[in-house]
Order: C-alpha cells, then sequence, then structure tokens
C-alpha cells in the first residue's frame, strides 16, 4: 500500500496494535531475511495466549536461517502452480480468487484513500495487505488515523470473517514451522481485536 509518510500522535495502546498488524504484514508479505528473523528472536511474551505465541515465535526465529525460512514461505504461499494456502479473503469466503470480497474491498480502500503500491501485483485482499491496510488506519499513514467504528467496520467486513480461520490453518499447515508461531499470535491477536471491537461502543 502507498501513502504519505506523516507521523501523528496515537494513544500507546493504538500504537502497539498497530505495530503488531504491521508485524504481521511484513511477515506475511514476503520470506523474513536475517534482520526481520533477528527482530522476531528479541521479541519477549507474557503469559497471555499472544505473548506464549510471541515466545514461540521468538525460540524458533534463534534457530532459523534465512534459506530456511525462504524455502517454508515459498512451500506455504507459492509453491509450484500454489502454496499450501490462499491467503485471500476471496478464496476463503468464496471458494474462488478475485470475487465480490475483492470488490468490496477495493471500495472501501477508494473511500479511506488508500491505493496499491505500484510494485504489488498480489490481489488487495491478501492478508498481508489486510493487516497492513489496518496499521495504516489506526496511525493515520493514509490521511487522519481512522476513528474507532471506522476500524471496526473495516476490520468486521474484510478481516473477521476469515482471518482467524486463516491463521489457524497456518498454525496448522504441514510446511509451518517458524509459520506455525505466526498463524498462533495471528490468531490470538485477532480474538483480542475481535473482543474490543465488541465490546467498543456503537
Amino acid at each position: 500500500m502507498s501513502a504519505e509518510a506523516t507521523p501523528i500522535a496515537i494513544a500507546e495502546e493504538d500504537q502497539l496494535r498497530a505495530d503488531l498488524y504491521d508485524f504481521l504484514g511484513v511477515l506475511l508479505a514476503a520470506p523474513p531475511n536475517a534482520d526481520l528473523l533477528g527482530r522476531a528472536a528479541a521479541l519477549s511474551g507474557d503469559e497471555s495466549d499472544l505473548g506464549q505465541a510471541v515466545s514461540a515465535l521468538s525460540r524458533v526465529a534463534k534457530v532459523t536461517k534465512p534459506k530456511a525460512a525462504e524455502r517454508e514461505f515459498n512451500a506455504l504461499f507459492i509453491g509450484l502452480g500454489r502454496g499450501e494456502l490462499l491467503p485471500y479473503a476471496s478464496f476463503y469466503l468464496t471458494g474462488f480468487l478475485n470475487e465480490k470480497p475483492l470488490a468490496l474491498l477495493r471500495n472501501d480502500m477508494a473511500a479511506q484513500g488508500i491505493t496499491r503500491a505500484e510494485n504489488v501485483y498480489e490481489p488487495e485482499d491478501n492478508i498481508a495487505s489486510l493487516m497492513e491496510m489496518m496499521a495504516g488506519m489506526i496511525t493515520g499513514r493514509f490521511g487522519k488515523p481512522a476513528p474507532l467504528e471506522v476500524q471496526k467496520a473495516f476490520y468486521g467486513k474484510h478481516i473477521g470473517p476469515w482471518a482467524a480461520h486463516f491463521f489457524s490453518d497456518l498454525e496448522g499447515a504441514q510446511s509451518s514451522v517458524l509459520y506455525a508461531s505466526v498463524g498462533s499470535i495471528g490468531k490470538a491477536f485477532m480474538e483480542i481485536e475481535r473482543e474490543a471491537f465488541r465490546m467498543s461502543a456503537g
């Protein structure tokens, strides 16, 4: 996604949410390089489900080489013809790629001033892009930070109906080693977001 980079002060809790969305987006967009693996290895978590998943990712990242991570990523998402998983809203919601969920997303992206970066050719409803979009809406990367009710509507329409299922599939995928923990983090985080939006007014 492309946008003007303008730092905007937001609540610490929202910055942490955005950071986790961004982190998931980066991990799901391309194979992690040595720097990203090093950042993942340096993480630590608490006793919550999310914290334990973060700690598990840290442990695996410490012993994962970039070449192994690249092989795993390719097996999961690229493969010969297709990877083990198809991380697109259209596929999870309809069984096919480039379907109505993508068209609906493009309409909402336009309404939020979000445009696809010129060097990105993936359909916009892939999980990495959706994580990046949520982060950008929280922080104001696409203009002003989106109000909570706008975030809630976007999440409920484009992420909530399928992302937890995808992350669960990623957690248990045959090719997942490093990405099993990424799946666990995503699944726990989606549950936290779902519950937080449910409890929010409006």
